[in-house]
């Protein structure tokens, strides 16, 4: 049997990097912490290749002296906590004193720092774990570290990394929480050489938001602030249904501690869930303020979720705070906004890009489109979708089109010679959705928005493989202002995007210009439609390595924009539907895996009616 051993320092310093340091980010995060700490106004962090070759943090925070420094760099000494008690009135980011030294134990390290009265500052160069000097050396006050070939002394995790894109993307996001978490620090954020934020000192949080996420997000937000049960909440949400197709621009923060906390989201998502249709994500920017012992911050090595004490008496509050909020907004203000007295339903429709909503006799309370309502004006159909679409309650710029639209693709080409199309005899329109049909074996009752998806979806993925997608110029060049990364991705796909119909100019630093959009997409959907399509970007849906996914998950994410259903179909057009249905190559469901049709044969009607 083996002997038990103590292991030696350096070897428990790269067990414990293997737990708090999991990746680049996590480095920048810990050294982000300690200069905020510190005391820092400003932060300036510079990567390269995705955080493996080089990641700087330089601040000008009260700086530390030799004796400080050097401890620093041993296993559990810090300056934040003395007793376990402590814990229950943080009041600091890092609190551990695991970072320093297990970082230092994985990389070329390299610290450089001065406090206020000392005549010269300290440098000290670990290698993997052991020291190669200690040296005084000339800099202001302040802190900086200099991180290089990390994981070199266990190369073995360095086979573990992503690509350097998606690493230096969460180096981004995790620099742009910390900089939403203190926006009177002056942040900048450098890769590669170009800088992708700077960020000056900020007064309000809404400063920051436009700093980073650009005007436009800024102004679809507004203020929130409600205390009570011993709790806060303040910050800035987004208006009613204006949503995102990813959780990107959902970021919460307990004790200005930015964390990923169930609770809190899944309380921020239910708080909508009658403002925004099911699949999109409300914008926050909300900071949750509790007593420190009600929280628990040291249930995650990395400090990444937290724990409350008491869960849903969290959740409750959030839950009342926003839709409070949420129905404040409602009050008429201009007429641009109307609300049904407490009790009756809401109903939210269009209005000539405001938001509209009126009351109902019925008793839930859910939000949907008033079918009675007009079409949006500059619509190609004579209604609007069934579906609820986001739409933004800033006033849009009126966008016109150089000529008209042009007419849809021709349809699919039906090879009656492969396949033998069954008669099927329209026989009703039900709820404006299902049509039902007699057949030989019984009744089919079809899906129309399925099947238009599916019919789309395929039509659209063979232009995009053909290379021959028609476009439309727009008299009026409809403005996109976007968020650094946001901006970064755009600027790297811009050939793919013109290959497919848009035709994308860069006005500005983080500012474009629509001045084309693909001949199905209606002009005023390309500025929602694009962010949609950078969020699938960032989540690595549009994979940049496999041009075939990447135009199929394309023409998934348009066939959203490209049907529009009128609430009323004929006989004709509902059998050339099925015509066109039965033509392609997965008529059975649509793109997003639905059934299009239901077939009752004639032993199922038999067996539900006891026959």
């Amino acid at each position: 049997m083996a002997k038990v051993r103590i292991l030696s320092d350096r070897v428990a310093n790269q067990i414990a990097a293997g737990e708090v340091i999991e990746r680049p980010a996590a480095v920048v995060k810990e050294l982000l912490e300690n200069a905020l700490d510190a005391g820092a106004t400003r932060v300036e962090v510079e990567f390269r290749h995705g955080g493996r070759s080089l990641m700087r943090i330089e601040d000008n925070g009260h700086g530390m002296s030799r004796d400080d420094a050097l401890l620093a760099l041993e296993r559990h000494a810090t300056s934040k906590i003395v007793e376990a008690a402590d814990l229950d009135r943080l009041a600091s980011y890092g609190f551990r004193g695991e970072a320093l030294p297990s970082i230092a134990s994985v990389s070329r390290f390299e610290l450089q720092t001065r406090e206020q009265g000392s005549d010269a500052g300290t440098e000290i160069l670990v290698n993997g774990g052991k020291f190669v000097h200690v040296r005084d050396c000339g800099r202001p006050v302040g802190t900086r570290i200099e991180v290089t070939h990390l994981f070199n002394s266990v190369p073995a995790r360095r086979k573990f990394l992503k690509t350097d894109q998606t690493e230096a993307a969460h180096i981004v996001q995790c620099v742009r929480l910390y900089a939403l978490a203190c926006p009177r620090t002056s942040f900048t954020l450098i890769e590669d050489g170009r800088t992708v934020f700077r960020s000056p000192e900020c007064a309000t949080l809404a400063e920051r938001i436009a700093e980073i996420f650009g005007r436009q997000t800024a102004d679809s937000l507004v203020p929130i602030d409600a205390a009570g049960e011993g709790m806060g909440l303040h910050g800035l949400i987004g208006r009613p249904g204006v949503g995102r197709s990813t959780r990107h621009e959902m970021i919460v923060f307990v004790n200005q501690r930015p964390v990923d906390s169930r609770t809190l989201n899944y309380a921020l998502i239910e708080s909508y869930h009658e403002s925004l249709p099911k699949g999109r994500y409300p914008l926050a920017f909300v900071f949750f303020e509790c007593d420190p012992a009600s929280v628990d911050v040291n249930v995650h090595p990395a400090k990444r979720e937290v724990r409350f004490r008491s869960e849903p008496q969290v959740r409750g509050f959030v839950i009342r705070a926003v839709l409070a909020r949420l129905r404040e907004l409602g009050t008429p203000a201009g007429g641009a906004v109307q609300i049904a007295p407490a009790g009756g339903a809401v109903q939210i429709a269009p209005v000539g890009g405001a938001v509209h909503v009126a009351s109902s006799d019925v008793r839930s309370p859910g939000c949907s489109r008033n079918p009675s309502e007009p079409a949006k004006a500059g619509t190609t159909n004579s209604a609007t979708p069934p579906d609820i679409r986001a739409t933004s309650a800033a006033p849009r710029i009126p966008v016109a089109l150089a000529f008209p639209i042009p007419p849809p693709p021709a349809p699919v080409e039906i090879r009656t010679a492969e396949i033998v199309i069954p008669p099927w005899r329209f026989l009703a329109l039900a709820h404006g959705s299902y049509a039902l049909f007699e057949t030989a074996a019984g009744l089919v009752l079809l899906d129309r928005r399925a099947a238009h998806e599916r019919v789309w979806f395929e039509r659209l993925r063979e232009q995009f493989r053909s290379g021959l997608v028609p476009s439309q110029r727009l008299l009026l060049p409809v403005p996109l202002e976007l968020d650094p990364v946001s901006s970064a991705l755009l600027l790297d796909r811009l050939t793919f995007l013109h290959a497919h119909g848009f035709e994308i100019g860069e006005f500005g630093r983080n500012f474009f210009r629509v001045e084309a959009v693909p001949a199905w997409m209606e002009p005023a959907d390309a500025e929602p439609f694009l962010r949609d399509l950078l969020g699938a970007f960032r989540d690595g849906r549009l994979p940049d390595k496999d041009t075939d996914l990447a135009r199929e998950e394309l023409a998934r994410l348009a066939v959203a924009k490209a049907v529009r259903l009128p609430e009323r179909a004929g006989e004709a057009e509902l059998q050339s539907l099925v015509a066109q249905l039965l033509a392609t190559r997965t008529p059975l469901t649509s793109p997003a895996g639905r059934p299009t049709y239901i077939e009752l044969n004639h032993s199922e009607l038999a067996r539900r009616f006891q026959k």
